[in-house]
């Protein structure tokens, strides 16, 4: 079956108080994959909110159910820490029932507007976190340890290269697909950096203002 229906098939069955539903994610995007779940969001004033997981009709399915003040909480919760999920998804999404009014173009406006500049002290902790990063990794001694330390340092690179740019940031292969839409040659390299990120990690600090450890204080 069509996803959209048997998305709509199971909003009108669980949940028939809700007020508008929207499936979104890959599955209506150009990212869709044989395993690509169905990313529901639902406005529901009867339910306290929740995430549930499930399978329908072959389907894995995601919930997403919220109330006004709930929904509300989440966008302003992602602007702060400067990844915009929920908007995405609301700004991506398909109407199954209901009416969201203009929340899905207002969600647009906000991803297509980008981010608050980072201020003085996000800028600082970027560099230092970046500087911390690169002073353990280049004297870690035990194999494992340096596996875990270069792992951090590598998404903290990607993160931070977004960042110091005023981009939105995300986890997971959203990030990798933010880096390619802002810089796609930075994304190649980055990826090729994974098993020693050393190098692009201090590019990405002299960009930012280079490296700070002696006076930095939070």
């Amino acid at each position: 079956m069509d996803p959209v229906d048997v998305a709509r098939e199971l909003v009108l069955d669980r949940f028939p108080d809700a007020e508008w539903a929207l499936l979104t994610g890959s599955v209506v995007g150009p990212h869709r994959t044989a395993g690509s779940d169905l990313d529901i969001v639902v406005l529901d004033e009867t339910d306290p909110g929740h995430r549930e997981s499930l399978h329908h009709r072959g389907w894995p399915v995601e919930f997403f159910v919220h109330t006004r003040a709930r929904l509300a909480g989440f966008l302003a919760s992602e602007l702060a820490q400067r990844k915009p999920s929920t908007h995405r998804m609301l700004a991506d999404g398909v109407v199954l029932l209901g009416d969201p009014g203009d929340l899905p173009a207002r969600c647009a406006r906000v991803l297509a507007d980008g981010p608050a500049p980072l201020t003085a002290a996000e800028r600082e902790w970027l560099r230092y976190g970046l500087t911390d990063g690169l002073d353990d990794l280049r004297h870690a001694t035990d194999p494992g340890e340096r596996v875990v330390i270069a792992a951090t340092l590598w998404t903290g690179a990607a993160e931070a290269y977004l960042a110091a740019a005023g981009r939105w940031l995300s986890g997971g292969k959203w990030l990798l697909r933010n880096l390619r839409e802002y810089d796609p040659a930075f994304a190649e390299r980055w990826l090729a950096s994974r098993d020693d990120p050393a190098a692009i990690a201090a590019e990405v600090l002299d960009g930012a203002g280079g490296p700070l450890f002696d006076g930095y204080r939070a």
